[in-house]
């Protein structure tokens, strides 16, 4: 489903915060396939991506330049309603007066022309054999880049065993059951070539000093296998990530662990047992 928010109708008695309206676009999204959301201790929901069967569009739909006068437009629009954002880029789509908009610590939307309508969710393109989700190739295009942004020694990085066949970047909670899940399968994960590596999305504020104190500890990969067994993991106060990463995941349209994203910037899951998370990813 999609939401269309005119302009004048997001105009509230008070002036929305780049927050606020982060916040409201990131309430809008699926958790796709299995995980814990973060408003819950665990939720099944299926993958947006699977609605219809819809497959992803060419990814040469992505290269088509941004629009200037559709940026200046939305802007002015967002402003006009009290709303301070700063956009990015606006894109042309396949769907003709349709246009993806990525905006400054904000999850990707669609708008249209006149920048005065904003759509959050799928568009999807039938009339061919096979139903086709335009949104695909430009959240996976943004997304590649911004998680090819985070340095290596800012995640914990289970690597595969011998040859690296596959990348995936997870972002998890310790206290996620279904991040403990695939945290239990992580040695048959490894097993299967496939490298791990582990970006903080503490679901609550109450996650939040755990998350930290696992990126605050001397061994890392240590602190994160108690925490995922339950321990209560204690650690010394640091310059951290955290807090950076939560917000990439929000830009990146993440709301529930673990959010698991291929080095393409695909986001396949969700909670897969091993052995699908590596079909998922071409592995046999």
């Amino acid at each position: 489903m999609s939401l269309f928010l005119s302009a004048k109708a997001a105009t509230t008695p008070r002036k929305l915060t780049r927050n606020r309206l982060g916040t409201v676009m990131s309430s809008l999204l699926i958790i796709a396939a299995v995980g814990c959301s973060d408003k819950s201790a665990d939720a099944t929901t299926n993958s947006a991506s699977s609605i219809g069967g819809a497959q992803s569009i060419k990814a040469d739909s992505v290269a088509k330049a941004s629009d200037p006068a559709v940026v200046k437009s939305l802007q002015a629009n967002l402003q006009a309603s009290g709303i301070e954002e700063t956009i990015l880029s606006a894109t042309p789509t396949d769907m003709e007066g349709i246009y993806w908009v990525t905006g400054e610590g904000l999850p990707p939307f669609f708008a249209d022309k006149a920048g005065k309508h904003i759509i959050q969710g799928q568009i999807i393109a039938v009339g061919e054999p096979t139903p086709i989700d335009i949104s695909a190739a430009f959240m996976a295009d943004s997304a590649q880049q911004a998680l090819e942004t985070v340095d290596k020694k800012d995640m914990i990085i289970y690597p595969a065993v011998g040859e690296t066949k596959s990348v995936l970047y997870a972002f998890t909670d310790a206290d996620c059951g279904y991040c403990r899940k695939m945290h239990e399968e992580m040695a048959d994960i490894n097993a299967l070539g496939i490298e791990v590596r582990y970006l903080a999305w503490p679901r609550s504020q109450e996650s939040v000093p755990k998350m930290e104190a696992i990126w605050c500890s001397e061994d890392r990969m240590a602190a994160m296998n108690q925490a995922k067994m339950g321990a209560d993991v204690q650690g010394p106060s640091c310059a951290n990530p955290v807090q950076q990463q939560v917000e990439l995941g929000a830009a990146l349209g993440v709301r529930g662990t673990p959010a698991v994203f291929t080095q393409a910037g695909e986001q396949i899951g969700g909670y897969l047992p091993a052995a699908q998370l590596a079909a998922a990813v071409g592995i046999n």
